[in-house]
C-alpha cells in the first residue's frame, strides 16, 4: 500500500492504495494479467471507530476456503465466475495464455475473469500445501477499471 498525507480537522491522515492483479479474457480469447489499482478513501468503516482507508464494494455470492495440496496443478481451464482469489498461505504459479507467469503468495489477491477462451493454468509450487479464500462476485457489477 502507498499513502500520503490527508487533512482532516488539523490532523493529518492517509490516503491508501492497494494494488491486486486481474486475469481476463480478451476478444480473441487469449488470457492476460493487468495490475488494478485501488483508491481506499477515508471514510467511516464502524461507527465508534476514527476513519479508516476503505475502497468501493463488490458485491459478491458466495465464499470458500480451498487447500490446494504441495505440487497440485492443473491443466488449461477458465474460471468458474468472476472470483477472488486471496492466498492466505503457501504459494501459487499462475500462467495466463499469452505466456505470462506469475506467482501468488499471501497476501496477493487475483481477480480472476478469465470465464471464457483459453483460460490459464495454475499449480502450488510450495512444499506446503496452500491455503485461500475464493470469493464468487456478482457477474453483473465489474469493478471500476
Amino acid at each position: 500500500m502507498v499513502g500520503k498525507p490527508f487533512i482532516v480537522a488539523g490532523q493529518s491522515l492517509l490516503v491508501m492504495k492497494m494494488t491486486y492483479m486481474r486475469l481476463f479474457a480478451d476478444e480473441r480469447g487469449e488470457s492476460h494479467f493487468e495490475d488494478i489499482d485501488v483508491a481506499l478513501a477515508l471514510a467511516e468503516f464502524a461507527s465508534t471507530a476514527p476513519p479508516m482507508g476503505v475502497s468501493t464494494s463488490m458485491a459478491a455470492s458466495e465464499s470458500a476456503f480451498i487447500v490446494g495440496p504441495a505440487g497440485w496443478t492443473s491443466d488449461w481451464h477458465v474460471s468458474s465466475g468472476r472470483n477472488l482469489f486471496v492466498v492466505l498461505s503457501g504459494e501459487w504459479e499462475i500462467e495466463a495464455s499469452d505466456g505470462t507467469v506469475r506467482k501468488f503468495s499471501s497476501p496477493d489477491v487475483l481477480l480472476a475473469e478469465d470465464t471464457s477462451g483459453k483460460g490459464h493454468r495454475s499449480r502450488v509450487i510450495s512444499e506446503e500445501d496452500s491455503l485461500a479464500l475464493v470469493v464468487q462476485l456478482l457477474a453483473d457489477r465489474k469493478a471500476n477499471y
